[in-house]
């Protein structure tokens, strides 16, 4: 008789990315096991940003519409020399192609505790908390996670025919897989200060929209202290400021010395109280290798963003959601265990572009040097940059060497119902054509659409008949009659049916 292991797949870690990726295999029905080493949601903000990508996977878990009210629609980031002047603005206000706009913020805990939700109304998923996994048991058929439960002290064993590391920028599972860690050369020490505060703080004027209202980050690229500023949803405020060679790392955390550094901006003990302060280092980097055999890593275990571009725990949420419906896949029989394979493939090179763009960013901020800073000013001031959100091309996997749109992100139009697109297909390959090409076509589990409202314009922009979208929301490909569509169904992994 086979070896039927305890779960399907065995998460370590239930952050953001943990989570999201334990919420869309258990709504296929896949049993999962959680292992969280925490008793609940970590109390404090950590990741501030999400983006419309974000949003349209919170879309598909069935979570948006309950955590859309906790957050704030965001808009740019202004990148200000030591006089105030404007070097770079980085353009994110607005809806985006994704049905969402191009950028929130939140507050972690929140965020997560929506994420979470959802999870106890899956009877395939088990939530272990306070279980802090220590080592991987490799066997052909499965993988055997030992662990520790720290609310008793007792040993404990799990079996699992894949295991997922989502447990952070120290990762156990990394460790066991053997991956290194290729060096993306940004480390720099920042103390990252969250504020509630009785009233909004002072001087930021630069930063209000319209009607007075404080929505954009702040960069402040000055050599004599770079720091961010980022307005919160609610009374909360968060604060970064880049360690110089003079600070005390052991004391620039304390009350006396935050309150010193947020003088500026007239927030004082009788105004404000101290959430969190602590020192960060904001490292570049990415695993050299994200699967071996049934081990496999996403999130921070992965890759580390440093934060300037607010898309750390975005690229990890976009891990999740390129490698759940492939591990359903595999696991349920639908295609063989080589699909897999396509998962770095395909996001290594599209997380590195927005950890190169980070440092880019965090290269003109954390310029300390005043004459390198000087040249800087005058460069850009002659030069005005704006830049929008990037919106790079998977690497190499399932499109093969098709032409863009190919191995892009599908857009998400409404269609002439006023339904969203990715309602109406869920969490599979769906095929959007113009409705003649659908007539007495056999789509097998492909779902098709007859494009109607804002769907045939899409269309139209891309110039095709019909559009081939993955689950993951991106092109397999496009096509302008019949057989090309049925060619691009016999591509889909595994076959149509």
């Amino acid at each position: 008789m086979d070896f039927v292991p305890d779960a399907d797949v065995a998460i370590v870690g239930c952050g953001p990315v943990g989570a999201a990726l334990a919420n869309l295999l258990g709504a296929e029905g896949l049993k999962v096991v959680v292992l969280e080493r925490e008793p609940s949601v970590y109390h404090l903000p950590r990741a501030v940003s999400a983006d419309g990508e974000a949003m349209r996977l919170f879309q598909t878990i069935g979570m948006a519409d309950a955590v859309l009210p906790k957050m704030n629609v965001s808009r740019n980031i202004r990148h200000l020399n030591a006089e105030g002047k404007l070097l770079v603005l980085l353009e994110r206000g607005g809806v985006g192609p994704e049905g969402w706009n191009n950028a929130y913020r939140f507050h972690q805990p929140e965020l997560e505790a929506g994420l979470r939700a959802p999870l106890a109304h899956l009877p395939s998923v088990e939530m272990r908390l306070r279980c802090d996994a220590f080592a991987l048991d490799e066997a052909e058929d499965h993988v055997r996670v030992r662990y520790e439960d720290l609310s008793t002290g007792t040993l404990g064993a799990l079996t699992a025919r894949y295991v997922v590391g989502c447990d952070g920028a120290r990762s156990m599972v990394r460790r066991f897989l053997g991956s290194a860690l290729l060096d993306l050369r940004s480390h720099e020490r920042w103390v990252v200060v969250d504020m509630i505060l009785d009233q909004p703080p002072a001087g930021l004027e630069h930063a209000m929209d319209e009607s007075g209202q404080i929505i954009d980050a702040v960069q402040y690229c000055d050599p004599a202290r770079p720091t961010t500023f980022v307005p919160m949803p609610g009374n909360r405020w968060r604060w970064e400021f880049m360690l110089m060679p003079g600070d005390d790392a052991a004391t620039i955390a304390h009350p006396e010395s935050i309150f010193a550094l947020l003088a500026p901006w007239r927030v004082t003990p009788e105004t404000g109280r101290i959430e969190r302060a602590v020192v960060y280092t904001f490292h570049s980097a990415l695993a050299t290798q994200w699967r071996r055999g049934r081990l496999l890593l996403a999130g921070d275990s992965a890759h580390q963003t440093p934060p300037f571009l607010g898309q750390g725990m975005c690229s990890g949420l976009r891990d999740a959601n390129n490698l759940a419906w492939k591990l359903r896949d595999v696991i349920t029989g639908v295609a063989p265990d080589t699909l897999l394979d396509s998962y770095q493939s395909e996001r290594g090179e599209h997380v590195r572009a927005f950890i190169e763009l980070a440092v880019e960013l965090g290269g003109i901020i954390q310029a300390t040097d005043p004459e390198r800073a000087r040249r800087r000013d005058a460069e850009l001031l002659a030069n005005p940059t704006m830049l929008r959100p990037i919106a790079p091309p998977l690497g190499p996997g399932l499109h093969g060497d098709a032409p863009a749109p190919a191995g892009t992100r599908a857009a998400q139009p409404r269609l002439a119902d006023g339904r969203r697109l990715d309602d109406v297909v869920g969490y599979r390959f769906a095929l959007l054509a113009l409705p003649a090409l659908l007539d007495g076509l056999d789509t097998g589990r492909v779902v098709p659409v007859a494009a109607s409202g804002e769907a045939v314009e899409y269309l139209d922009r891309l110039g095709v008949a019909a559009v081939l979208i993955r689950p993951d929301r991106h092109i397999l490909g496009v096509a302008d009659d019949r057989a090309q569509v049925a060619a691009l169904l016999g591509r889909v992994p595994g076959g149509k049916g």
